[in-house]
C-alpha cells in the first residue's frame, strides 16, 4: 500500500486498506494443543471484551487436502481429538462461530485417488419426468453487505459477521497468513461419491506477513435477489475399463485396487469419526455455533453431499458452510444452501437422499419439490453460512484453449473481485451469515494448469506458493470488487 501511495495510485492503496480492514476468519491448524488453546482463548477473550463475535476456521483434520497443496494436519484420530479438546478449552463459555474443517467432507480420503477436477463437468440427476402439480413456493434469497473497520483481531460486532486473519506462527499474537482451503473438487455424483485430485491452498512453512485485516464490522441489511438462477449441471460419461492382458495381471491389479480401496475406506470412516467428535465436543459448549463443510454449488449434487453431512453428525451441528475459498455467486450459494437444508430435513424425517432435488433441476421442479416437502417444523431446518470473500464476479470461465486441459479454475483465477461484506443481516432465516472466510490476497498455489511450468500459463507469471501474499491478485480483487471498496 505504501508503494502504491508513493506512486500516486491512491485509489488502489485505499482499496487495499479497505480490504485488509474488513473482518476475515481466524484460521487455526498445525498448532500444538497447548498453542491452539492459548491462541483461541486470546481471540475469544478479546472479542468478548469488545462485545464482538469471533469466527474461527479450524483446519487440522488428518489427511487434509489429500496430501496436496494444503497437506498437513493431525497425524492420527487421537491426536486430532486432543487438538479439538484444546480448541474447546480455549473457547470456554464465550460466544463463537466455527467453520469446521473446509474440504473435509466435500473431499473425503476416498475421493483422493480420482483424476477429476473442479473443471470436470458435474453430473446431476435428470429432470423429473412427470409434471408436478404441487404449487411452487417463492425462490431462494441471497445476501450482500457493507463493512466498517474496527481495531481488534478475530472478532465481530454482536449481530454482525466476523473475522480476522489466521495466526500461523506458533505463539504469535498478531495475525499473519493462514492455511486456507481452495478445493479443486471432483465430479458431482448422485450416489454420494466424487473423485478429486488436489485442492486447498497450503499453509507455507514460513508464512509471509501480509497486511493485517480488521477483525469485525457492523452489519448492513443485505440486498436480496428474488430469483436465483439454477446452476446447469451437465452430465459426464462414465469411464470405461480396460481388460487386463492376463489372469495374473488382472488378479494383481484387483488385489492392489482392493488394498488401496480398503485403506481409503478406513481413512474415510476415520474422517467421519473425527468430524463427528469435533461437532459433539464444540456443540457441547454453551455459546458455540458449528458449521460443517458442504463444498460449493458447482461441486457435489445435493443428493451426494447430504449423506456425507449426515454421517459427520450434522444433526447435532448448527449447520453447514458453503463456498469456502471459492467463487460461486451469492445466488448460487443461496439456492444450494436452501436445497441442502431442505434435503437434510427430508432425510431426518425418513426420506431417501437420492430422491432429493439437485441444483440441475428446472426451477419449476425445484419449487414443486420444496413445496411438497416442507418440514412440519421449519425451525428445525439446518442453517448455513457462505464465504463471499472473492465471489464478487462469480466463478472464472477458462479461455477456450484451456477448457479441455487442467484449467484449475479454482486456482488464482484472473479478474475476480471481492464480494459482499461480512454480515449476519442476510434477510434469509436459514442463511446465518455472509463471511470472509478465505483471506483475500493469499495465493492459491503455483497454478500450472496442466503445463510443466514454472509460470502460470494464464497469468504469464510464477504465482507465489499457496498461502503467500499475491500482490497482483490482491489488486485485482480490489479493482473488480462488487460492491466496490474504492472511493
Amino acid at each position: 500500500m505504501t508503494r502504491l501511495a508513493w506512486r500516486g495510485d491512491y485509489r488502489a492503496a485505499a482499496g487495499l486498506l479497505a480490504m485488509v480492514r474488513t473482518p476475515q476468519a481466524v484460521w487455526y491448524g498445525d498448532d500444538t494443543p497447548a498453542e491452539v488453546a492459548r491462541l483461541v482463548r486470546q481471540t475469544t477473550s478479546d472479542a468478548a471484551g469488545l462485545g464482538k463475535l469471533p469466527v474461527l476456521a479450524l483446519y487440522n483434520v488428518p489427511g487434509r487436502d489429500c496430501g496436496s497443496y494444503s497437506a498437513g494436519g493431525a497425524r492420527t484420530t487421537d491426536e486430532y481429538k486432543a487438538w479439538i479438546d484444546a480448541v474447546a478449552q480455549g473457547i470456554g463459555d464465550r460466544e463463537v462461530m466455527v467453520v469446521l474443517e473446509p474440504d473435509s467432507l466435500a473431499l473425503l480420503p476416498s475421493d483422493c485417488g480420482g483424476q477429476a477436477s473442479e473443471d470436470t463437468p458435474a453430473e446431476a440427476k435428470p429432470l423429473i419426468p412427470a409434471e408436478p402439480t404441487t404449487p411452487t413456493p417463492a425462490a431462494t434469497q441471497t445476501p450482500a453487505a457493507e463493512t466498517v473497520p474496527t481495531p481488534a483481531a478475530g472478532t465481530a460486532v454482536a449481530g454482525t459477521a466476523v473475522a480476522g486473519t489466521a495466526t500461523t506462527a506458533p505463539g504469535a499474537t498478531t495475525p499473519t497468513t493462514a492455511p486456507t482451503a481452495n478445493p479443486q473438487p471432483g465430479t458431482v455424483t448422485t450416489s454420494g461419491a466424487a473423485t478429486a485430485a488436489g485442492t486447498p491452498a497450503p499453509k507455507p512453512a514460513t508464512p509471509t506477513p501480509v497486511p493485517t485485516p480488521a477483525p469485525f464490522l457492523p452489519a448492513d441489511p443485505a440486498d436480496l435477489d428474488k430469483e436465483p438462477e439454477v446452476i446447469p449441471q451437465p452430465t459426464t460419461e462414465s469411464a470405461t475399463e480396460t481388460p487386463a492382458e492376463s489372469t495374473a495381471e488382472t488378479e494383481a491389479a484387483t488385489e492392489a485396487t482392493t488394498e488401496a480401496a480398503t485403506d481409503e475406506d478406513a481413512q474415510t470412516v476415520a474422517r467421519f469419526t473425527e468430524i463427528k467428535y469435533a461437532v459433539d465436543t464444540l456443540m457441547a459448549l454453551a455459546n458455540a455455533k458449528v458449521y460443517l463443510d458442504a463444498g460449493h454449488a458447482d461441486w457435489h449434487a445435493v443428493s451426494s453431499i447430504v449423506p456425507r453431512l449426515v454421517k459427520a453428525g450434522i444433526d447435532e451441528a448448527t449447520g453447514f458452510a458453503l463456498n469456502v475459498s471459492h467463487y460461486q455467486t451469492d445466488q448460487a450459494s443461496a439456492l444450494y444452501g436452501r436445497l441442502v437444508s431442505a434435503c437434510l430435513a427430508y432425510v431426518a424425517d425418513g426420506g431417501d437422499p437420492d430422491t432429493c432435488p439437485d441444483q440441475g433441476w428446472s426451477r419449476r421442479h425445484l419449487r414443486a419439490w420444496l413445496s411438497a416437502h416442507k418440514p412440519d417444523d421449519p425451525s428445525t431446518m439446518k442453517h448455513f453460512v457462505t464465504d463471499t470473500s472473492r465471489n464478487g464476479r462469480g466463478p472464472w470461465t477458462p479461455p477456450r484453449y484451456r477448457r479441455h486441459a487442467d484449467a484449475q479454475s479454482w486456482c488464482n483465477p484472473p479478474r475476480r473481485g471481492l464480494g459482499a461484506r461480512p454480515t449476519t443481516a442476510t434477510g434469509d432465516p436459514l442463511h446465518d451469515a455472509a463471511l470472509w472466510v478465505k483471506t483475500p490476497g493469499q495465493s492459491d498455489g503455483r497454478c500450472l494448469r496442466g503445463t510443466s511450468g514454472p509460470s502460470d500459463p494464464v497469468r504469464g507469471v510464477v504465482n507465489p506458493e499457496a498461502g503467500q501474499w499475491f500482490d497482483d491478485q490482491a489488486l485485482e480483487l480490489v479493482r473488480f470488487a462488487r460492491p466496490t471498496v474504492t472511493p
